[in-house]
């Protein structure tokens, strides 16, 4: 069923208060079942797994993803499904309700994976941040946002009916879905459901902790396991003080077989000769860069199925811009700059090729380009279009209409006035209790907070993306002036302000497909704000579970520890890295760096002014291929292959609201990345747990 809307000359020359009768002739629903128990629910649950798999994916890449749509086909074929046993279908605006649980759920994850944990990394003496800390303060900072979005709804949806891009998509599927061509939801649905359970099944196989779980605890061999650790111990110490990366190499993959073979007594009895063969195996000549080992150069092929879904998710600009910054950091930076001796080798001598590096080691130079050419490439985005900055401070309020005819539906003005300064003291005094901000510079910079909500509401309304970098940046810069020298002040503030700036776009964003269905608005923002618990309640826990368990207390240290080569976390590394500049100077840094930071900077200006003047046809993004200067190659390679596969496929070459009935990859591109994520997320978060749990 075609989705009725106003024509472009009656967005034009209508009145405010034309558009909402006609919006309320037309387009309402009147009281179709919408914020129910069960939407609520199943919101809530929905939301919670989604925000667990983007916490999992947000600290290996430094991307979030959106939820939206997959929560809606998820819900959709469930209740299809229990429709056959009595259970009364969702209704589309159930539907709705329930995306905007799931979507605020799953945008919740942002802080641990950027100011919160660069917060901690900062001031490791203060220890980890308590589980009620990170949780009251995402919530209250989310609440606010929400506060802060309402003032603006009349004016970018019901006013100048702008697109919401991501929000019309949304909008456009759940109408499809629940009209008569549902059969296509179904498909999607199952489609997503096998990816998933593939997905599961692989990473099942690859991992560690539940494989070691199953043959030592569930199949009891754990007197061959010791067995083999004796032959392995033995072996170590003639291997004990070498240098030779193939050694500890062997030594890894002989612990792989311990587990594969532990139920076979010959094998684990001629562990021995394996360890031989796997020496001479592991000592075969691999490629070198400036005489350094490519392995010590994350360049090795790793297959993660939930980053190669990710990929197909970012399309093909994205993943080629990824390996393009890959390739020239770890293939040409980095090994350039350890025989410079600018990058410090963990161990060995790069000149004898022995040397070794950490990735950990090799971002403390790299990160430095990489950032430069995200944040000025963010900088030019923002202040590219000034009519966009202009536009946001106009009828902030709507216009003044003599009657008010959708009264009894919208969100009450009066609660964002009588809220915001609620909320805006709590912050603040949050903020002094939580980090040390002093309470009235805190509150100086909310007004600023609110400015930039406005500025990126209108950006997402008009182009579906929201510039969190680059106001959180600007927030940086201020409190950088006002608090110099102060990280962690730089750091918490600016995180406030990417929270704030956040819910009150995604909340616009949510409630655009419920203004094209008729939804009442005022039940969508308490579900968003249901969503804001589900998230926190699910996130939150999970973050210790996956990030904190080498963390001891006492020991400021093992804070380090929350970032690893397995979790990266590239947006805490960006966050804290941008902080410590503003609050020391840059005079602080290498030569080298000081010189990359300027050409990388030229370069993220080049790159994003041709693709604005391009109209978006460049073929490179500047911020993707900064971002392959903060993660290791390995997960940049996974990327790319994700997006060229489905490039391959016809994602990107064929248009996917009108897809070929014979290309699935095209017609079915987010639920089989959707799914796989899912899938391949939910099960290594389960052998994190068991890892740090049961074993």
């Amino acid at each position: 069923m075609a989705i009725k809307q106003l024509s472009e000359e009656q967005v034009q020359t209508w009145t405010l208060e034309q558009k909402d009768r006609w919006w309320l002739e037309n387009v309402f629903r009147g009281n179709m079942p919408q914020l129910t128990l069960r939407s609520a629910l199943t919101g809530f649950i929905i939301g919670g797994l989604l925000s667990a798999t983007n916490l999992y994916i947000g600290a290996k890449t430094g991307w979030s993803l959106g939820v939206g749509i997959t929560s809606v086909i998820v819900a959709f074929a469930m209740y299809r499904a229990l429709a056959r046993t009595g259970v009364r279908e969702f209704t589309i605006l159930e539907n709705n309700c329930m995306q905007s649980i799931a979507t605020a759920a799953g945008y919740m994850t942002a802080p641990m994976t950027s100011s919160l944990t660069a917060y901690m990394l900062v001031h490791p003496e203060r220890g980890l941040l308590p589980w009620h800390t990170m949780m009251i303060w995402i919530i209250v900072l989310s609440i606010l946002g929400v506060l802060f979005a309402f003032p603006l709804k009349r004016r970018f949806i019901n006013d100048e009916q702008h697109p919401f891009p991501e929000g019309r998509a949304c909008g456009v599927v759940l109408d499809t879905l629940h009209t008569n061509e549902g059969g296509v939801g179904l498909v999607k649905a199952k489609v997503l459901a096998v990816a998933a359970i593939v997905a599961a099944f692989v990473k099942f196989i690859q991992a560690e902790a539940i494989q070691e779980f199953l043959q030592l605890r569930v199949l009891k061999h754990v007197g061959l396991h010791r067995a083999a650790h004796q032959e392995i111990d033995a072996l170590r110490t003639t291997l004990d003080g070498m240098s030779d990366k193939a050694s500890q190499a062997a030594i890894q993959l002989a612990a792989q077989i311990k587990v594969m073979y532990g139920d076979l007594q010959e094998k684990v009895i001629h562990l021995p000769e394996h360890l031989e063969n796997l020496l001479v195996w592991a000592k075969v000549p691999v490629p070198k860069l400036f005489n350094i080992d490519v392995r010590s150069l994350t360049i090795v092929p790793v297959m993660d199925i939930a980053l190669i879904a990710a990929g197909g998710l970012m399309g093909i600009r994205a993943g080629f811009s990824l390996l393009l910054g890959g390739v020239v950091n770890f293939v040409i930076l980095v090994p350039w700059m350890a025989h410079m001796g600018e990058i410090k080798p963990r161990s060995g001598v790069v000149a004898e090729g022995t040397a070794e590096f950490t990735f950990g080691g090799i971002t403390i130079w790299s990160l430095w380009p990489g950032v430069a050419c995200m944040v000025i490439a963010s900088f030019v985005a923002f202040f590219a279009k000034p009519q966009l900055l202009i536009s946001s401070f106009k009828g902030v309020f709507g216009r003044k209409t003599d009657s008010d005819v959708l009264k009894h539906i919208e969100f009450p003005l009066w609660v964002s006035v009588v809220g915001i300064p609620i909320f805006a003291v709590v912050a603040a005094l949050l903020a002094n209790i939580y980090f040390e901000v002093n309470f009235w510079t805190c509150m100086l910079g909310l007004p600023l907070a609110f400015v930039l909500s406005m500025v990126a509401a209108n950006s997402t309304a008009l182009t579906g993306t929201t510039p969190v970098g680059a106001t959180s940046k600007i927030t940086q810069l201020f409190y950088g002036v006002v608090e110099p020298g102060k990280t962690g002040v730089n750091l918490a503030t600016a995180g406030m302000t990417a929270e704030i700036v956040s819910n009150s776009s995604n909340l616009l964003m949510d409630i655009k497909p419920g203004y094209m269905l008729g939804a009442k608005p005022r039940q969508q923002a308490i579900g968003h704000v249901i969503g804001i618990f589900s998230g926190a309640i699910a996130s939150v826990p999970l973050f210790f579970v996956l990030f904190t368990r080498n963390v001891k207390p006492g020991d400021p240290d093992s804070i380090a520890t929350i970032q690893s080569e397995n979790f990266p976390m590239p947006s805490v590394t960006v966050w804290k890295a941008v902080a410590e500049v503003l609050t020391q100077g840059l005079s602080t840094l290498p030569t080298s760096v000081l010189w990359a930071v300027g050409v990388f900077s030229l370069l993220g200006l080049f790159l994003e002014v041709s693709r604005i003047a391009t109209r978006n046809r460049f073929p490179i993004s500047a911020v993707a291929f900064g971002l392959a200067f903060v993660i290791p190659f390995y997960y940049v390679f996974a990327m790319f292959l994700g997006a060229f596969l489905f490039w391959i496929a016809g994602v990107g070459r064929v248009k996917e609201e009108d897809p070929s009935p014979k290309n699935m990859f095209v017609a079915n591109h987010e639920p089989i990345c959707a799914g796989v994520i899912a899938g391949a997320a939910i099960m290594g978060i389960i052998d994190a747990v068991i890892a740090g749990f049961v074993l």
